[in-house]
């Protein structure tokens, strides 16, 4: 291996996939990876196959459609983890188990109730088993910066000598910083000789902001695989940022002096792609692929921009896949432009796909003066969303005023019927959501509602995401619309289609 390239080990699909709310169907996790072997990706992490039978058919499609990466799945180290992982990657071109167990004190005496003994025991048995099925094993001790060192070094060794070709080091709880975290892989080299005879990983997570600074720590100490996410995605404050390690590295090469296969320029399209299908917005000042990332409002930047873009720009938006041309939308364009400006976004829809976002876009265009990219997003985003519609909206009217009782009249297709009521609430969309519930009769208790603006100015796309819940079961809806109102409807509507549609599979 050239000791100057980094290998990007991408876990979107099982660390990410962890972030609340953002569980992908089986279908959404294939399109990603397919994304992610464009974007160049070393390996893939596809998930963990032993935890359900759809991470185990994810996993076993992604294995036998993606053929140049490696494709990876997660196992602990117990016997029926391993041989799902196993028969999950079997058709791989090239698969990878990747075992773990957890090391730090406070997870042997908290979570295991075991002695170092037994758990590197268990480590043992775990990669040996691995082994028996795969040649690249990679094997993780869990929480490794809050690990002492007598053991964690002990517990790496160990490890390669029954047959890890990976080492990863995870801060499995975001609590290390890179100036210690740094320290930890120039010992690990130092005290384990044998490292230099695996691949040796990093595994940040951002609890306090840092996943990104740790792994460029590591990288600078000689890490030679970094395990990132697409958008920083994953459980609590997610892992360390894809986008953000790969630009940076490309940026300050000279600093570096390390290079990955990355084609940056399917950036920013690998992370539409995966903000649109777990529902996980991207905030607008995000580094690299946020919306703002690239926009200049300052007449001093502006200014010094159009004579030079490097005064205020140290990357080029090109690089990254940001298109440098816009097309103005509005209520005179045709199909063939909306179709153009997708394409440029990175959308190939169906021809019946474009004739659905059509019809909407049109509903928008009349409303407001120009659509912008970030309403496309949200469009195509209901599209990819959809499922089939148990209840569809048919029209809605609101009384409301600040000396009036708020009043919804909501009338729903459910099937070959029309279904109208009408109800009060505390607000007018707390109104429509009882009329909706009065409607379809089933009781659900609404637990989290939120709204943002997409685009700027009075006639702004708002989003809305909700999610219900009922028996202990939760679902989430989308919905988005220049009127909030009708944004929260049909978020509302939404959700109670993913609940119906999930009691229909289990009935």
């Amino acid at each position: 291996m050239d000791p100057d390239r980094i290998l990007v080990f991408d876990t979107t699909l099982r660390d990410g996939e962890q972030a609340p709310g953002a569980s992908l169907p089986i279908d959404a996790k294939l399109a990603i990876a397919v994304q992610l072997s464009k974007l160049g990706v070393d390996i893939i992490e596809a998930g963990f196959p032993v935890s359900s039978e759809a991470q185990f058919e994810a996993t076993r499609l992604i294995a036998q459609k993606i053929r140049e990466p490696i494709i990876c799945g997660l196992a602990r180290c117990v016997d029926i983890d391993i041989d799902k992982a196993a028969a999950a990657l079997e058709k791989a071109a090239r698969p990878r188990i990747h075992t773990f167990v957890a090391t730090s004190k406070i997870h042997l005496e908290k979570k295991f109730r075991k002695s170092e003994d037994e758990v590197l025991e268990m480590a043992v048995k775990g990669i040996k088993r691995a082994k028996g099925y795969f040649d690249d094993i990679e094997f993780s001790p869990e929480d490794s910066a809050r690990t002492g060192k007598e053991f964690l070094f002990r517990i790496i060794e160990t490890a390669i000598t029954s047959g890890a070709t990976t080492i990863n080091i995870p801060d499995t709880v975001g609590y290390s910083n890179p100036e210690e975290f740094g320290q930890l892989i120039d010992e690990i080299f130092i005290h384990i000789p044998s490292i230099k005879q695996a691949v040796l990983s990093v595994h940040c997570h951002n609890d306090l902001g840092l996943a990104v600074a740790n792994t460029l720590a590591a990288i600078r100490r000689g890490a030679n695989q970094i395990e990132v996410t697409v958008n920083g995605i994953g459980e609590r404050a997610g892992n360390a940022s894809l986008e953000e390690i790969i630009m940076s590295l490309k940026t300050r090469e000279s600093f570096y002096g390390k290079k990955t296969n990355i084609h940056t320029q399917e950036i920013v399209k690998t992370s539409r792609l995966v903000s649109h299908l777990t529902g996980i917005i991207v905030q607008p000042n995000k580094a690299i692929v946020g919306a703002n990332a690239f926009a200049h409002e300052s007449g001093i930047h502006q200014d010094a921009m159009l004579k030079d873009s490097l005064t205020y720009e140290i990357m080029n938006p090109a690089d990254i896949g940001w298109g440098e041309t816009r097309i103005v939308l509005g209520r005179h364009s045709g199909r063939h432009g909306l179709k153009k400006r997708l394409e440029d976004l990175g959308y190939h829809l169906s021809s019946e796909g474009i004739d659905r976002i059509y019809e909407r876009f049109l509903e928008i265009a009349d409303k407001k003066k120009e659509v912008f990219d970030a309403d496309l997003d949200a469009l195509v985003s209901d599209e990819n969303q959809a499922i089939e519609e148990a209840y569809r909206l048919e029209y809605f009217h609101i009384l409301s005023g600040n000396q009036a009782v708020p009043t919804a009249t909501i009338s729903l297709e459910i099937g070959e019927q029309k279904f109208q009521d009408a109800a009060v609430g505390d607000g007018p969309v707390d109104a429509a959501f009882n009329a909706i519930d009065k409607i379809i009769g089933k009781p659900v208790r609404l637990i989290d509602y939120s709204l943002q603006a997409l685009t700027s100015g009075k006639n702004a796309m708002g989003e809305v995401h909700v999610t219900i819940s009922t028996n202990g079961q939760k679902f989430t809806g989308r919905g988005a619309s220049t009127d909030v109102i009708e944004a929260s409807i049909r978020a509302y509507i939404h959700a109670h289609n993913k609940l119906k549609h999930s009691t229909t599979q289990h009935d």
